[in-house]
C-alpha cells in the first residue's frame, strides 16, 4: 500500500485540522495510506512575544517547509492566514479546501457571559496579539484596554479563566468551531465590526512545486469559491507588502458572479484608516482543465483545474484595491505603524 506523509504543528488545533483534511483525502483515495508527522515550528516555540514583534514571515511554516525540502513528508497541512503571500522557491499551495466561517469571535471570562466588548466595565482588559484585531477594536471600543496574549487555544482559554487578568479574549471563529467550543462564542464580530485576517477561516494544503503527482493528489480539494477569494485577498496584502507587522484586514464576497472585496489599513492605535471596496466579474466556475502554464503560481497557489481566466481576474481584483489604497495614502498609514512596532 502506498504511504504518504503528511506535516502537521503539534498543537490540537492543527492536527484536527490535518485530520480533517487526511479524512478528505482517504475518502479519495482508499488504496492510499496516510502517515500524519507532527513537529514544532518557530511560533510554537516563542510564546513570551508578540508575533508581529519576531520579524519573521514564515513563524509556523519554517520547519515544516524543511521537512518538505528534505522529503521527509509529501505534504503539509497549514491554516492559510499563516502562510507568506511569496512562498520559498520550490514550493506550492496545491489546494485550499471550503472555508470556515472567517470571522473573529470574543470569549468571555465566566464572570461576564452575556456581555458583549460594548457593555464590559470600563478599562476591562482585552486579550489579544493582533495588531489588526487592535486597531480596529480600539478604535470602535475605547473603553477597554487590550493586551497581549500568546499561546495556543487551549493555553490562552486557560489564561482566561484561570487567571483574573483578562475579561475576554479575542480568537478566530473558525478555530473555536474546529475544536468544539462553539459554546464559548459569546460575540461575534462581523466585518463591519471587524474585518478578518487574509485567508482566516480557511486550509491550505502544501506541497513540492514539481511534485506533480501530489499536486494531482490533492488539487481535487480546491474549494472555487474560497480559492478566488483568497487569491484576491493574498493579492491585496502581498502589492501593500503587508504583513503581521502591519494592522491589514479584509472581507470578501462572492454573489451573482460578483466578487467583492473589501480591504483596509490601519494605525496601530487605529486613530487613522483607510478602506475602500471593489469589484470583478468573476463567474465561479466549474472544475475544468486548462492549457499548460510555464508558470501557474499565483500568490504561492497552484489550481490548475480552475480556469486560469477567474484566477487572473481575482489577483487582478485584490493588485488594483491595494493600488487604489496606496494612491490614497496607505503607504504612510503602513510605514508609521511599522516604525512604531519595531520600537515598541
Amino acid at each position: 500500500m502506498r504511504v504518504i506523509r503528511v506535516g502537521t504543528r503539534k498543537s490540537q488545533l492543527a492536527r484536527i485540522q490535518t485530520d480533517t483534511v487526511v479524512a478528505m483525502l482517504k475518502a479519495l483515495y482508499p488504496g492510499i495510506q496516510f502517515e500524519i508527522i507532527a513537529m514544532s515550528t518557530t511560533g510554537d516555540k516563542i510564546l513570551d512575544t508578540a508575533l508581529s514583534k519576531i520579524g519573521e514571515k514564515s513563524l509556523f511554516t519554517k520547519e515544516l517547509e524543511n521537512a518538505l525540502e528534505k522529503n521527509e513528508v509529501d505534504l503539509v497541512v497549514h491554516s492559510l492566514k499563516d502562510v507568506p503571500t511569496i512562498l520559498p522557491p520550490g514550493f506550492t499551495i496545491g489546494a485550499i479546501c471550503k472555508r470556515e466561517n472567517p470571522c473573529d469571535a470574543v470569549v468571555f471570562h465566566p464572570k461576564f457571559i452575556g456581555k458583549t466588548l460594548e457593555t464590559l466595565p470600563e478599562k476591562s482588559a482585552v486579550g489579544t496579539s493582533s495588531l489588526r484585531r487592535v486597531a480596529q477594536l480600539q478604535r470602535k471600543f475605547p473603553h477597554l484596554e487590550f493586551k497581549s496574549i500568546r499561546g495556543n487555544l487551549n493555553t490562552r482559554l486557560r489564561k482566561l479563566d484561570e487567571l483574573q487578568e483578562f475579561s475576554a479574549i479575542v480568537l478566530a471563529v473558525a478555530g473555536l468551531q474546529r475544536m468544539g467550543w462553539q459554546n464559548r462564542v459569546g460575540q461575534i464580530l462581523h466585518p463591519e465590526e471587524c474585518m478578518y485576517a487574509v485567508g482566516q477561516g480557511a486550509l491550505a494544503v502544501e506541497v513540492r512545486a514539481k511534485d506533480q503527482d501530489i499536486l494531482d493528489l490533492v488539487s481535487v480539494l480546491h474549494d472555487p469559491e474560497t480559492l478566488l477569494r483568497c487569491i484576491a485577498e493574498r493579492a491585496f496584502l502581498r502589492h501593500l507588502e503587508g504583513g503581521c507587522s502591519v494592522p491589514v484586514a479584509v472581507h470578501t464576497v462572492m454573489k451573482d458572479g460578483q466578487l467583492y472585496l473589501t480591504g483596509g489599513v490601519w494605525s496601530l492605535d487605529g486613530s487613522d484608516s483607510m478602506q475602500e471596496t471593489m469589484q470583478a466579474t468573476i463567474q465561479v466556475p466549474v472544475q475544468q482543465e486548462d492549457g499548460p502554464e510555464d508558470d501557474p503560481q499565483l500568490v504561492g497557489i497552484t489550481a490548475r483545474n480552475i480556469p486560469r481566466g477567474a484566477q487572473l481576474a481575482a489577483e487582478n481584483l485584490g493588485i488594483s484595491l491595494a493600488s487604489l489604497l496606496l494612491n490614497k495614502g496607505a503607504k504612510n498609514i503602513l510605514d508609521v505603524a511599522r516604525q512604531l512596532n519595531d520600537v515598541r
